[in-house]
């Protein structure tokens, strides 16, 4: 692995729009939430999951479990499905299919934005 120097990694932050510089722009001192510009992480790859339900069981029932048991999850058939992004509750989602796959129709997000994922 090599190490990187002070001025590259300065030169990695500028190139990014993330330069930590100590005199912000006047226009940011009047908006005191600016959006930082996130294009530079858009290739990190995140892991997406939807949770349709789940239970609580005994480890006794779920010994007992075979190819024709039923379990019943915790959300009615019909309610919105939790959205993860890599297990953090992103959005609230419904299955669809498209073209004969099946997709995700977001309804409602869920928390701040990325900011909530990192917790």
């Amino acid at each position: 692995m090599s190490q990187v120097t002070d001025s590259e990694l300065d030169n990695l932050l500028n190139d990014a729009g993330l330069a930590l510089d100590e005199a912000a722009p006047a226009a940011a001192q009047d908006n005191p939430t600016p959006r930082q510009d996130l294009s530079f992480f858009g290739k990190i790859p995140v892991n997406l999951t939807l949770e349709v339900a789940s239970t609580e069981i005994s480890l006794k029932e779920l010994m007992e479990v075979d190819a024709s048991s039923v379990i019943v999850l915790d959300k009615l058939a019909g309610e919105p499905l939790d959205l993860k992004v890599n297990g953090a509750l992103f959005a609230k989602a419904e299955v669809v299919v498209m073209n004969g796959n099946y997709g995700l129709r977001v309804l409602e997000l869920c928390g701040a934005g990325l900011d909530d994922l990192a917790r």
